[in-house]
């Protein structure tokens, strides 16, 4: 059972919205529900779990209860990690409107393991296994999974989505990727949403003793991967998420500005809409 911090307007929200090309909604952490013209709706990574205190300490509200989501085509993970991966986020979306679970295989072990299909009345079918360098249609929506560098995942993936409207990336955790480059040239990537955060210390899962932890992409980081990327506009995520590891996506103003992308640093908050 999820408790949400904002009853369900949020899901009230995606329902009713009629974009005259692409929304998205920021979930806070690295989640998005988007929704093409044709009413299409994609979740990717939602997650309103609350970590594992007192070592991962959720910094955000809970924004919507996934029992409250009636539209959903599919729901994408980019990697196995928790807050990506998750059975009370996301399979009671699977189980009210069989939508699809897309993921790379070692996010959907997860789900397995979870028992997703006997504690949420998951369907088997619902999973679908991908990897890099396979597409994907969905509705109005095609899906390229394409290779990212997160070397704290097991199997990250990150995804290109086509749309008639124009393209955005969800690169997962990813940090800067060789493959970015290659991106760039096959895609003309409108919107790419990238997770950014600080390093901070986090208690070890064993002694609790505090460890200076970088799990995103600081500040350089993040700056590179939208140039190589040929971002037009650069959306930075999980910067919110965790106790510790917080940070200032302005101060992306002053390292982007050198670059010749992105054009734009668009900064969202849990809950924001945005449109391409």
């Amino acid at each position: 059972m999820t408790d949400s911090d904002w009853g369900d307007w949020l899901p009230r929200a995606v329902d009713a919205a009629d974009p005259d090309t692409v929304a998205l909604w920021y979930l806070g952490c690295n989640g998005f529900a988007i929704k093409g013209r044709d009413g299409t709706v994609l979740w990717i990574d939602p997650y309103v779990g609350t970590g594992d205190p007192p070592r991962t300490v959720r910094m955000i509200p809970v924004p919507f209860d996934p029992a409250d989501v009636d539209s959903a085509d599919a729901v994408l993970a980019t990697h196995e990690h928790t807050d990506h991966v998750h059975g009370p986020s996301q399979a009671p979306i699977l189980a009210a409107t069989d939508a699809d679970f897309i993921a790379p295989d070692d996010s959907i072990a997860i789900a397995r393991e979870e028992e997703w299909t006997d504690e949420w009345d998951v369907d088997e079918g619902a999973f679908t296994e991908v990897t890099e360098g396979d597409e994907v249609r969905i509705g109005e929506f095609t899906v390229h999974v394409v290779e990212t560098q997160d070397g704290d995942a097991t199997h990250p993936v990150g995804y290109v989505i086509e749309h008639a409207a124009g393209t955005l990336f969800h690169a997962g955790d990813s940090k800067p990727s060789d493959s970015f480059s290659d991106l760039a040239e096959r895609f003309d990537i409108d919107l790419g949403i990238l997770a950014f955060g600080s390093v901070g210390a986090v208690p070890d899962k064993e002694t609790g003793e505090p460890v200076r932890t970088k799990w995103y992409s600081d500040e350089n980081q993040i700056a590179a991967a939208a140039n190589d990327l040929e971002l037009d506009r650069l959306v930075p995520t999980h910067w919110d998420m965790w106790k510790g590891l917080t940070a200032d996506p302005t101060a992306l103003h002053e390292h982007v500005r050198s670059f010749e992308n992105p054009n734009q640093l668009e900064i969202v908050e849990i809950g924001d809409r945005i449109d391409l």
